[in-house]
């Protein structure tokens, strides 16, 4: 698959104890996307639920099972738009248990479930951390990975899925607003830049907006080219906003960054095994 497609971001604002609003709104937002052309949508970190839970019994009242009516509203908007959704749900898991979860759903109805594994501050209380690689799913479109929000600050995962085969990777994302420097670039954005140029791949990181018990976000979502060059997106906004690019997802597969150099062919991994 060498053409060309129209991908999408929409930076949305979830809101805790509203459900059928965040529904509402996700579809509304896959709708939208699919109108101005996207072959395929992210949507942010748990997107159907809000993020700021106060403990594990709150989010096991808001999460969702993988049969749930919100995701099978997710999956008949793919087909009937035929477009791809990458969106975050908390999962409901036996036992009371809850996983921070996304979800992949192609036009056809295949599912991909991921969850998440690298878990941030407060998450380590609330939720159970996935113990799979991020999968890479071979599309309509081209080879898309999946990871969430602090997954990708470690570089490792986001090599695993380069070494997967992935041209694509979505992000849902909830990146909380710290204190910075206004004239600069939010470091998360400058983190997932970083993972598209040294592996050579299209990231696509979607942030969301709107308080949340006290917490602002970046709402820096950002569309990403496989040299780690902003397509769209990468500034701050704290409104709801609908972001798109044109890729070529095979480009993705040529990793030379010189007439001698190879992103994944000069790996040294005889030289790392000490470090890991």
């Amino acid at each position: 698959m060498n053409g060309t497609y129209r991908v999408a971001c929409q930076q949305l604002a979830p809101q805790l104890g509203q459900p059928r609003l965040n529904l509402e709104r996700s579809l509304a937002a896959i709708r939208d996307a699919a109108l101005a052309g996207a072959r395929l949508v992210v949507l942010p970190e748990l997107a159907l639920s809000g993020y700021l839970f106060r403990d594990r019994q709150e989010a096991h009242d808001h999460a969702e099972t993988r049969d749930s009516p919100a995701l099978a509203a997710w999956a008949a908007h793919a087909r009937t738009h035929q477009v791809i959704v990458v969106g975050g749900f908390c999962e409901r898991l036996a036992g009371g248990a809850v996983a921070n979860a996304c979800v992949l759903i192609e036009p056809c109805g295949r599912r991909t479930f991921y969850r998440k594994a690298h878990l941030w501050d407060g998450e380590t209380r609330i939720f159970t951390p996935g113990d799979q690689p991020p999968p890479v799913v071979n599309t309509a479109i081209g080879k898309v990975a999946m990871m969430i929000c602090y997954d990708l600050e470690f570089p490792e995962w986001v090599r695993l899925a380069a070494l997967g085969g992935a041209q694509l990777l979505c992000a849902p994302v909830n990146w909380p607003l710290g204190p910075s420097l206004p004239a600069q670039r939010p470091a998360e954005v400058i983190r997932a830049q970083a993972n598209a140029s040294v592996n050579r791949l299209f990231v696509l990181a979607c942030d969301r907006c709107g308080e949340e018990r006290g917490t602002q976000w970046v709402g820096g979502t950002a569309l990403l080219d496989a040299d780690g060059h902003l397509l769209a997106g990468g500034d701050r906004s704290q409104h709801t906003r609908l972001l798109l690019a044109d890729i070529t997802p095979a480009e993705a597969d040529d990793k030379r960054i010189s007439t001698y150099n190879h992103v994944l062919e000069d790996r040294r991994p005889d030289l790392y095994r000490g470090l890991l």
